[in-house]
């Protein structure tokens, strides 16, 4: 039996296949859909500079379709339509515009800004107006010439700021802050040490101070016990007392006063001096004028 598939056939089957499986890989790598199920819309941009197919289209951050081709518009110059293929649950409501957009690292994207218009919407392959995003990296264009002419200040700046670090005096106040910091950590320690101490020793010392309060209270009240007056009086007395004694010492009236004034008692106390010491010598150098005694009994001659 001839085989019905010659090797021709077989040979023209396989390439129609690996053309249609690289249409459509080619499509899927590019982003676009194997199998139509978008609406394609029209956006008319002045410049699409970095814009290409496949370029991802988001609206409110959320990807809803794809770039799918861009053309140039030779009836309108100086404008660019790019077809954007949109899921078909999307709908754009009138009003809305497209902005063209590109992160940090120069992806360019479609980012739909949807109006508040519930009730009108785009119709399938019309066109949106199309805006070019002010985003970070336009600010960043507009800073540049302010930044260029900050740039001598800078220069400046860095230079003196070189000059103040090479200074050897700021190197020393350096070390001197080091020192100082390491003081001030010596004295906090110090100062915790003392903190304890005090900690210790402040409530025994608190209940001497108590114990010294109440013996002061109570020398305060025996002192208050004492009758002043009377003391007063009492000493009044005494000294009446010897003022009278004085005055009678100094008179010649009584035996204290005679005695201390008159003369002749001195004398006669001198002379009995004077004899009772003649009497110890005579005793020293005679003494047995004055004192017998005998072992025998026998008197001396």
């Amino acid at each position: 039996m001839k085989k019905f598939f010659t090797k021709e056939i077989q040979i023209a089957l396989v390439a129609i296949v690996a053309l249609v499986v690289l249409y459509f890989g080619l499509n899927f790598l590019k982003g676009l859909s194997v199998f139509s199920n978008s609406n394609n819309y029209c956006v008319a941009f002045d410049d699409v500079s970095g814009l290409a197919a496949s370029s991802p289209v988001y609206a409110n951050g959320y990807k809803v379709g794809v770039v799918e081709r861009i053309e140039y518009d030779y009836e309108r110059p100086n404008k660019i339509i790019a077809i954007m293929g949109l899921d078909k649950q999307m709908r754009v409501p009138v009003g809305s515009h497209a902005e063209l957009a590109s992160d940090l690292l120069g992806n360019i994207k479609i980012n739909l800004v949807l109006s508040d218009n519930p009730l009108s919407f785009v119709a399938v392959g019309d066109t949106i107006v199309g805006k070019i995003e002010e985003g970070v990296m336009s600010k960043v264009g507009e800073m540049v010439p302010a930044i260029e002419a900050m740039m001598p200040k800078l220069d400046s700046i860095l230079t003196s700021l070189n000059l103040l670090l090479a200074d050897p005096a700021l190197r020393n106040t350096l070390h001197n802050v080091e020192g100082m910091t390491a003081n001030l950590q010596q004295t906090s320690v110090d100062l915790r040490t003392l903190s304890a101490s005090l900690g210790r020793d402040v409530p025994s010392m608190l209940r001497k101070a108590d114990g010294v309060l109440d013996n002061t209270q109570q020398l305060t009240a025996n002192l208050s016990s004492i009758d002043v007056a009377a003391m007063q009086a009492n000493v009044n007395k005494t000294l009446a007392n010897v003022e009278e004694m004085t005055q009678k010492l100094n008179s010649n009236e009584g035996t204290l006063g005679l005695l201390m004034r008159d003369a002749s008692l001195y004398n006669h106390l001198s002379a009995t001096a004077a004899d009772a010491d003649s009497l110890m010598r005579d005793l020293k150098q005679h003494p047995k004028r004055y004192v017998h005694f005998s072992v025998f009994g026998k008197k001396d001659k």
